[in-house]
Protein backbone atom coordinates (compact mmCIF):
# COMPACT_ATOMS: atom_id res chain seq x y z
CA UNK A 1 0.00 0.00 0.00
CA UNK A 2 1.22 3.83 -0.79
CA UNK A 3 0.53 6.10 1.72
CA UNK A 4 0.83 9.20 -0.11
CA UNK A 5 -1.55 11.54 1.24
CA UNK A 6 -2.47 13.88 -1.66
CA UNK A 7 -0.77 14.98 -4.92
CA UNK A 8 2.68 16.61 -4.50
CA UNK A 9 1.21 20.00 -6.13
CA UNK A 10 -0.93 19.99 -3.10
CA UNK A 11 1.15 18.49 -0.03
CA UNK A 12 3.32 20.06 1.87
CA UNK A 13 7.51 18.15 1.81
CA UNK A 14 7.16 15.40 4.02
CA UNK A 15 10.16 14.68 6.74
CA UNK A 16 10.06 10.64 7.81
CA UNK A 17 12.21 10.17 11.11
CA UNK A 18 13.12 6.68 11.47
CA UNK A 19 13.94 6.59 15.24
CA UNK A 20 13.01 8.53 17.68
CA UNK A 21 16.13 8.54 20.16
CA UNK A 22 18.45 10.77 21.22
CA UNK A 23 19.23 11.67 17.54
CA UNK A 24 16.06 11.26 16.02
CA UNK A 25 14.19 13.54 18.97
CA UNK A 26 16.34 16.35 18.83
CA UNK A 27 15.39 16.12 14.97
CA UNK A 28 11.50 15.84 15.04
CA UNK A 29 11.57 18.88 17.78
CA UNK A 30 12.87 21.33 15.41
CA UNK A 31 10.47 20.29 12.72
CA UNK A 32 7.24 19.37 14.54
CA UNK A 33 6.48 23.46 14.13
CA UNK A 34 8.15 23.69 9.83
CA UNK A 35 6.10 23.87 7.31
CA UNK A 36 6.59 20.48 6.18
CA UNK A 37 4.32 17.07 7.08
CA UNK A 38 6.68 14.92 9.98
CA UNK A 39 6.47 11.40 10.22
CA UNK A 40 8.54 9.82 12.85
CA UNK A 41 8.62 6.01 12.71
CA UNK A 42 9.95 3.82 15.53
CA UNK A 43 9.07 0.14 17.10
CA UNK A 44 8.46 1.04 19.81
CA UNK A 45 6.36 3.95 21.69
CA UNK A 46 8.89 5.28 24.01
CA UNK A 47 11.97 6.96 23.94
CA UNK A 48 14.97 5.39 26.58
CA UNK A 49 17.04 7.21 28.35
CA UNK A 50 20.18 4.57 27.38
CA UNK A 51 22.84 5.73 29.64
CA UNK A 52 20.74 4.89 32.58
CA UNK A 53 19.54 1.19 31.95
CA UNK A 54 22.08 -0.65 33.75
CA UNK A 55 20.46 0.94 36.66
CA UNK A 56 17.21 -0.74 35.65
CA UNK A 57 19.36 -3.81 35.01
CA UNK A 58 20.78 -3.76 38.62
CA UNK A 59 17.25 -2.84 40.43
CA UNK A 60 18.32 0.69 40.87
CA UNK A 61 15.52 1.93 38.80
CA UNK A 62 12.02 1.08 37.55
CA UNK A 63 11.40 1.17 33.61
CA UNK A 64 9.39 3.98 33.82
CA UNK A 65 11.99 6.36 35.60
CA UNK A 66 14.29 5.87 32.09
CA UNK A 67 11.45 6.25 29.37
CA UNK A 68 8.54 8.73 27.84
CA UNK A 69 6.53 7.75 25.54
CA UNK A 70 7.27 9.65 22.05
CA UNK A 71 3.63 11.28 21.57
CA UNK A 72 4.06 13.45 25.01
CA UNK A 73 7.76 14.35 23.38
CA UNK A 74 7.12 15.25 20.19
CA UNK A 75 3.63 17.08 19.52
CA UNK A 76 2.40 19.76 16.89
CA UNK A 77 -0.24 19.74 14.32
CA UNK A 78 1.97 18.73 10.97
CA UNK A 79 2.87 15.36 13.25
CA UNK A 80 2.26 11.81 12.93
CA UNK A 81 4.07 9.38 15.09
CA UNK A 82 3.48 5.50 13.55
CA UNK A 83 4.48 2.24 15.94
CA UNK A 84 5.99 0.46 12.80
CA UNK A 85 9.23 -1.07 12.26
CA UNK A 86 11.47 -0.23 9.04
CA UNK A 87 12.53 -3.07 6.69
CA UNK A 88 13.63 -1.01 3.79
CA UNK A 89 14.23 2.56 1.83
CA UNK A 90 14.06 2.98 -1.81
CA UNK A 91 16.45 5.74 -2.19
CA UNK A 92 15.21 6.16 -5.58
CA UNK A 93 11.39 6.33 -5.45
CA UNK A 94 12.08 7.86 -2.14
CA UNK A 95 9.99 5.09 -0.46
CA UNK A 96 10.09 3.62 3.34
CA UNK A 97 9.11 0.53 3.59
CA UNK A 98 8.06 -0.65 7.13
CA UNK A 99 7.19 -4.09 8.53
CA UNK A 100 3.44 -3.03 8.26
CA UNK A 101 2.82 -3.42 4.67
CA UNK A 102 3.57 0.18 4.14
CA UNK A 103 4.96 2.39 1.81
CA UNK A 104 6.14 5.78 3.15
CA UNK A 105 6.73 8.33 0.43
CA UNK A 106 10.13 10.93 1.81
CA UNK A 107 10.99 14.68 0.60
CA UNK A 108 13.59 14.25 3.40
CA UNK A 109 14.61 10.77 5.52
CA UNK A 110 16.51 11.17 8.74
CA UNK A 111 17.92 7.19 9.76
CA UNK A 112 18.45 7.15 13.57
CA UNK A 113 18.20 4.00 14.13
CA UNK A 114 21.33 3.69 16.99
CA UNK A 115 23.24 0.88 17.39
CA UNK A 116 23.22 -2.66 19.02
CA UNK A 117 25.34 -5.08 20.88
CA UNK A 118 28.42 -6.93 19.17
CA UNK A 119 28.76 -10.33 19.57
CA UNK A 120 31.15 -10.49 16.57
CA UNK A 121 29.95 -13.58 14.69
CA UNK A 122 29.08 -15.06 17.73
CA UNK A 123 25.40 -14.55 18.18
CA UNK A 124 24.54 -17.78 19.37
CA UNK A 125 25.97 -16.57 23.07
CA UNK A 126 23.09 -13.98 22.99
CA UNK A 127 20.93 -16.31 24.82
CA UNK A 128 23.59 -16.83 27.67
CA UNK A 129 24.55 -13.32 27.96
CA UNK A 130 22.30 -10.65 27.13
CA UNK A 131 23.07 -7.38 26.87
CA UNK A 132 21.93 -4.12 28.42
CA UNK A 133 20.35 -2.54 25.19
CA UNK A 134 16.91 -2.40 25.70
CA UNK A 135 14.39 -2.37 28.63
CA UNK A 136 13.45 -5.73 27.67
CA UNK A 137 17.02 -6.53 27.75
CA UNK A 138 17.36 -4.87 31.18
CA UNK A 139 14.48 -6.23 33.02
CA UNK A 140 15.55 -9.70 31.87
CA UNK A 141 19.09 -9.24 33.21
CA UNK A 142 17.75 -8.31 36.65
CA UNK A 143 15.66 -11.23 36.06
CA UNK A 144 18.38 -13.44 35.77
CA UNK A 145 20.62 -11.38 38.37
CA UNK A 146 17.63 -11.65 41.44
CA UNK A 147 16.99 -15.54 40.22
CA UNK A 148 20.87 -16.24 40.70
CA UNK A 149 20.58 -15.35 44.06
CA UNK A 150 16.53 -17.06 44.97
CA UNK A 151 18.38 -20.09 43.46
CA UNK A 152 21.65 -20.27 45.05
CA UNK A 153 19.41 -19.72 48.62
CA UNK A 154 17.69 -23.30 48.10
CA UNK A 155 20.40 -25.20 46.10
CA UNK A 156 22.44 -27.58 48.45
CA UNK A 157 25.28 -28.55 46.47
CA UNK A 158 28.02 -26.48 47.36
CA UNK A 159 29.78 -25.97 43.64
CA UNK A 160 26.24 -25.23 41.58
CA UNK A 161 26.15 -22.72 44.76
CA UNK A 162 29.75 -21.17 43.67
CA UNK A 163 28.37 -20.91 39.72
CA UNK A 164 24.99 -19.30 40.81
CA UNK A 165 27.12 -16.66 42.96
CA UNK A 166 29.13 -16.38 40.42
CA UNK A 167 28.68 -13.02 37.62
CA UNK A 168 30.90 -12.48 34.79
CA UNK A 169 30.77 -9.20 32.52
CA UNK A 170 32.45 -9.16 29.49
CA UNK A 171 33.30 -6.07 27.96
CA UNK A 172 34.95 -2.87 30.29
CA UNK A 173 33.90 -0.32 29.03
CA UNK A 174 31.63 2.14 30.50
CA UNK A 175 28.29 -0.11 30.80
CA UNK A 176 30.07 -2.91 31.60
CA UNK A 177 32.24 -1.37 34.40
CA UNK A 178 28.97 0.46 35.34
CA UNK A 179 27.15 -2.64 35.69
CA UNK A 180 30.45 -4.57 37.42
CA UNK A 181 29.94 -2.23 40.31
CA UNK A 182 26.04 -1.95 40.39
CA UNK A 183 26.05 -5.45 40.78
CA UNK A 184 29.10 -5.46 43.81
CA UNK A 185 27.09 -3.00 45.74
CA UNK A 186 24.14 -4.61 45.39
CA UNK A 187 25.38 -8.50 46.34
CA UNK A 188 27.20 -6.62 49.62
CA UNK A 189 24.76 -4.01 50.81
CA UNK A 190 21.37 -3.91 49.60
CA UNK A 191 21.37 -8.00 49.61
CA UNK A 192 23.29 -8.62 52.61
CA UNK A 193 20.57 -9.37 55.29
CA UNK A 194 17.80 -10.93 52.31
CA UNK A 195 19.10 -14.26 52.69
CA UNK A 196 19.54 -16.98 55.44
CA UNK A 197 21.45 -20.02 53.36
CA UNK A 198 23.27 -17.64 51.66
CA UNK A 199 25.69 -14.59 52.34
CA UNK A 200 25.52 -12.14 49.21
CA UNK A 201 28.56 -10.65 49.63
CA UNK A 202 30.17 -13.86 49.13
CA UNK A 203 29.41 -13.43 45.27
CA UNK A 204 31.99 -13.86 42.44
CA UNK A 205 31.18 -10.44 40.22
CA UNK A 206 34.23 -10.86 37.23
CA UNK A 207 34.81 -8.26 34.95
CA UNK A 208 36.69 -9.18 31.32
CA UNK A 209 38.03 -7.32 29.16
CA UNK A 210 40.09 -8.08 26.08
CA UNK A 211 42.10 -5.04 26.13
CA UNK A 212 45.02 -3.99 28.02
CA UNK A 213 43.14 -2.04 30.82
CA UNK A 214 39.70 -1.19 31.71
CA UNK A 215 37.78 2.70 29.88
CA UNK A 216 39.60 2.07 27.07
CA UNK A 217 38.40 5.77 26.34
CA UNK A 218 39.70 7.36 29.32
CA UNK A 219 43.17 8.28 30.15
CA UNK A 220 45.44 5.82 32.05
CA UNK A 221 45.41 7.13 35.30
CA UNK A 222 41.22 7.53 35.07
CA UNK A 223 41.38 3.80 34.30
CA UNK A 224 43.45 2.79 37.23
CA UNK A 225 41.75 4.41 39.47
CA UNK A 226 38.48 2.87 38.26
CA UNK A 227 39.97 -0.62 38.76
CA UNK A 228 40.77 0.25 42.10
CA UNK A 229 37.73 1.41 43.12
CA UNK A 230 36.04 -1.73 41.46
CA UNK A 231 38.69 -3.80 43.31
CA UNK A 232 37.43 -1.95 46.49
CA UNK A 233 34.26 -3.60 45.88
CA UNK A 234 35.00 -7.11 45.34
CA UNK A 235 35.14 -7.04 41.83
CA UNK A 236 38.06 -9.35 39.94
CA UNK A 237 39.40 -6.88 37.02
CA UNK A 238 40.44 -9.69 34.36
CA UNK A 239 42.55 -7.57 31.47
CA UNK A 240 44.05 -9.22 28.24
CA UNK A 241 41.22 -11.72 28.53
CA UNK A 242 39.09 -12.33 25.38
CA UNK A 243 36.34 -14.55 25.48
CA UNK A 244 36.76 -17.91 23.65
CA UNK A 245 33.14 -19.59 24.54
CA UNK A 246 29.95 -18.85 26.32
CA UNK A 247 27.43 -21.46 26.87
CA UNK A 248 24.62 -21.72 30.28
CA UNK A 249 27.32 -22.76 32.10
CA UNK A 250 29.77 -20.61 32.27
CA UNK A 251 32.82 -19.13 30.06
CA UNK A 252 36.16 -20.22 28.77
CA UNK A 253 38.96 -17.89 28.65
CA UNK A 254 42.32 -18.57 27.74
CA UNK A 255 41.44 -22.21 27.68
CA UNK A 256 39.87 -22.48 30.96
CA UNK A 257 36.34 -22.55 31.90
CA UNK A 258 35.09 -20.53 34.69
CA UNK A 259 31.29 -21.71 35.98
CA UNK A 260 28.94 -18.62 35.98
CA UNK A 261 25.19 -19.48 35.70
CA UNK A 262 24.74 -14.82 34.97
CA UNK A 263 26.66 -14.13 31.88
CA UNK A 264 26.33 -10.43 30.98
CA UNK A 265 27.41 -8.98 27.41
CA UNK A 266 28.98 -5.29 27.45
CA UNK A 267 31.59 -6.21 24.99
CA UNK A 268 31.17 -3.09 21.96
CA UNK A 269 28.55 -2.28 19.62
CA UNK A 270 27.15 -2.52 15.73
CA UNK A 271 25.14 -0.21 14.06
CA UNK A 272 21.60 -1.03 13.19
CA UNK A 273 20.98 -2.40 9.48
CA UNK A 274 20.80 1.24 8.02
CA UNK A 275 23.49 0.33 5.00
CA UNK A 276 21.39 -2.57 4.37
CA UNK A 277 18.26 -0.66 4.00
CA UNK A 278 20.12 1.60 1.60
CA UNK A 279 22.26 -0.76 0.31
CA UNK A 280 25.46 0.98 0.79
CA UNK A 281 28.75 -0.18 1.97
CA UNK A 282 29.31 -0.04 5.82
CA UNK A 283 32.34 -0.19 7.92
CA UNK A 284 33.23 -3.06 10.43
CA UNK A 285 30.68 -1.55 12.77
CA UNK A 286 27.77 -1.69 10.29
CA UNK A 287 28.07 2.63 9.96
CA UNK A 288 27.71 4.31 7.18
CA UNK A 289 29.96 7.46 6.40
CA UNK A 290 28.35 10.06 5.35
CA UNK A 291 29.34 13.92 4.61
CA UNK A 292 29.92 17.05 6.59
CA UNK A 293 26.44 17.46 6.42
CA UNK A 294 25.27 14.00 7.31
CA UNK A 295 23.75 13.36 3.93
CA UNK A 296 24.29 10.04 2.05
CA UNK A 297 26.65 10.82 -0.49
CA UNK A 298 24.47 11.21 -3.80
CA UNK A 299 21.50 11.35 -2.18
CA UNK A 300 21.44 15.04 -0.21
CA UNK A 301 17.93 14.82 0.70
CA UNK A 302 18.43 11.54 3.22
CA UNK A 303 20.15 12.01 6.45
CA UNK A 304 21.98 9.27 8.59
CA UNK A 305 23.10 10.29 12.07
CA UNK A 306 23.70 9.02 15.39
CA UNK A 307 25.15 5.73 15.89
CA UNK A 308 24.77 4.32 12.91
CA UNK A 309 26.87 7.70 11.03
CA UNK A 310 30.34 7.44 10.54
CA UNK A 311 31.30 10.96 10.59
CA UNK A 312 35.06 12.32 10.87
CA UNK A 313 36.31 15.22 12.36
CA UNK A 314 38.36 18.18 10.78
CA UNK A 315 40.93 15.43 12.16
CA UNK A 316 39.68 12.95 10.61
CA UNK A 317 38.66 11.61 13.65
CA UNK A 318 35.31 9.47 14.11
CA UNK A 319 32.73 10.81 16.22
CA UNK A 320 32.05 8.76 19.21
CA UNK A 321 29.13 7.24 19.88
CA UNK A 322 27.59 9.40 22.71
CA UNK A 323 24.30 10.49 23.67
CA UNK A 324 25.38 14.28 23.89
CA UNK A 325 27.10 13.63 20.13
CA UNK A 326 23.51 12.41 19.03
CA UNK A 327 21.80 15.09 20.45
CA UNK A 328 24.35 17.58 18.40
CA UNK A 329 23.85 15.79 15.40
CA UNK A 330 19.65 15.66 15.17
CA UNK A 331 19.76 19.36 16.48
CA UNK A 332 21.70 20.13 13.66
CA UNK A 333 20.21 17.93 10.78
CA UNK A 334 17.18 19.38 12.14
CA UNK A 335 17.65 22.90 12.05
CA UNK A 336 19.43 22.02 8.22
CA UNK A 337 16.13 20.55 7.10
CA UNK A 338 14.57 23.82 8.26
CA UNK A 339 16.73 26.07 6.23
CA UNK A 340 16.22 24.39 3.68
CA UNK A 341 12.37 24.19 3.39
CA UNK A 342 12.47 28.12 4.36
CA UNK A 343 15.68 28.94 1.80
CA UNK A 344 18.04 30.37 4.84
CA UNK A 345 21.31 30.05 5.13
CA UNK A 346 22.88 26.64 5.70
CA UNK A 347 24.33 26.16 8.62
CA UNK A 348 27.90 24.24 9.37
CA UNK A 349 28.05 21.71 11.97
CA UNK A 350 30.32 22.28 14.88
CA UNK A 351 31.12 19.11 17.05
CA UNK A 352 31.47 20.17 20.57
CA UNK A 353 33.57 17.73 22.84
CA UNK A 354 31.99 17.85 26.14
CA UNK A 355 33.81 14.63 27.62
CA UNK A 356 32.65 11.04 28.63
CA UNK A 357 31.79 9.94 31.87
CA UNK A 358 31.68 6.70 33.93
CA UNK A 359 30.06 5.93 37.55
CA UNK A 360 31.93 3.03 39.64
CA UNK A 361 30.25 2.65 42.67
CA UNK A 362 28.63 4.36 45.66
CA UNK A 363 30.44 8.26 45.68
CA UNK A 364 33.32 7.09 43.05
CA UNK A 365 33.54 8.29 39.14
CA UNK A 366 35.39 8.83 36.91
CA UNK A 367 35.21 12.09 34.17
CA UNK A 368 37.05 13.21 31.25
CA UNK A 369 36.00 16.72 30.42
CA UNK A 370 37.41 18.07 27.47
CA UNK A 371 40.96 18.33 29.15
CA UNK A 372 39.77 17.75 32.52
CA UNK A 373 40.28 14.83 34.73
CA UNK A 374 37.83 14.09 37.72
CA UNK A 375 37.57 11.50 39.95
CA UNK A 376 36.09 10.28 42.85
CA UNK A 377 32.78 11.97 44.71
CA UNK A 378 33.29 15.59 42.78
CA UNK A 379 33.07 13.34 39.83
CA UNK A 380 30.01 10.93 40.67
CA UNK A 381 28.27 14.53 41.72
CA UNK A 382 29.19 15.78 38.44
CA UNK A 383 27.84 12.27 36.64
CA UNK A 384 24.57 12.16 39.00
CA UNK A 385 23.98 16.11 37.34
CA UNK A 386 24.57 15.60 34.02
CA UNK A 387 22.38 12.95 33.74
CA UNK A 388 19.33 14.21 35.73
CA UNK A 389 19.70 17.41 33.14
CA UNK A 390 19.85 15.18 30.04
CA UNK A 391 16.47 12.67 31.09
CA UNK A 392 13.63 13.86 29.39
CA UNK A 393 10.90 14.75 31.42
CA UNK A 394 10.34 16.75 34.82
CA UNK A 395 8.69 13.45 36.59
CA UNK A 396 11.89 11.00 35.57
CA UNK A 397 14.23 13.96 36.95
CA UNK A 398 12.28 14.06 39.91
CA UNK A 399 11.98 10.35 40.36
CA UNK A 400 15.26 9.42 39.49
CA UNK A 401 16.55 11.87 42.07
CA UNK A 402 14.50 10.60 45.14
CA UNK A 403 15.13 7.12 44.31
CA UNK A 404 19.02 7.96 44.08
CA UNK A 405 18.97 9.97 47.27
CA UNK A 406 16.69 7.17 49.09
CA UNK A 407 19.43 4.29 47.60
CA UNK A 408 22.45 6.37 48.88
CA UNK A 409 20.78 7.22 51.97
CA UNK A 410 19.33 3.04 53.09
CA UNK A 411 21.42 1.27 50.66
CA UNK A 412 18.46 -0.11 49.26
CA UNK A 413 17.28 -0.66 46.00
CA UNK A 414 13.07 -1.16 45.00
CA UNK A 415 13.01 -2.19 42.39
CA UNK A 416 14.47 -6.03 43.02
CA UNK A 417 10.91 -7.94 40.77
CA UNK A 418 11.53 -10.85 39.44
CA UNK A 419 9.10 -10.64 36.67
CA UNK A 420 8.01 -13.06 33.73
CA UNK A 421 7.81 -17.01 34.14
CA UNK A 422 9.71 -18.69 37.13
CA UNK A 423 12.36 -21.48 35.54
CA UNK A 424 12.11 -24.93 37.28
CA UNK A 425 12.90 -25.12 40.91
CA UNK A 426 14.63 -28.41 40.64
CA UNK A 427 17.25 -27.09 38.00
CA UNK A 428 17.63 -23.97 39.92
CA UNK A 429 18.35 -22.86 36.55
CA UNK A 430 18.48 -18.81 35.21
CA UNK A 431 18.37 -19.14 31.84
CA UNK A 432 15.19 -19.13 29.93
CA UNK A 433 14.41 -21.65 26.95
CA UNK A 434 14.31 -18.49 24.64
CA UNK A 435 17.24 -16.99 25.95
CA UNK A 436 17.80 -13.39 25.67
CA UNK A 437 14.10 -11.48 24.82
CA UNK A 438 15.84 -9.62 22.57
Amino acid sequence: MLDRPGSSAQRSPRVVVVGAGFAGLEVGKRLRHAAAQLTVIDRRNYMLFQPLLYQVATAALSPADIAAPIRSLISGNNTEILLDEVVGVEAERSVVQTGGGREIPFDYLVIATGSQYNYFGKDEWAAFAPSPKSLDDALEIRRRVLLAFEAAEMCNDTREQRALLTVVIVGAGPTGTEIAGAIAEMARFTLLRDFRNINPASARIILMEAGPGILAGFSPKLGAYAQNALGKLGVEVCVNSKIEHIDGRGVVVHGERIEARLVIWAAGVKATPAAAWLKVAANSQGMVEVNPDFSLPGHPNIFVIGDAALVRTADRTPLPGLAAVAKQEGAYVGNLIRCRLSGEPQPTFRYRDYGTMAIIGRSSAVADLRGFKLKGTLAWLLWGFVHLYFLVGFRNRLFVLINWFWSWLTYKRGARLITGQLPNRRFASVQTPQGNSR
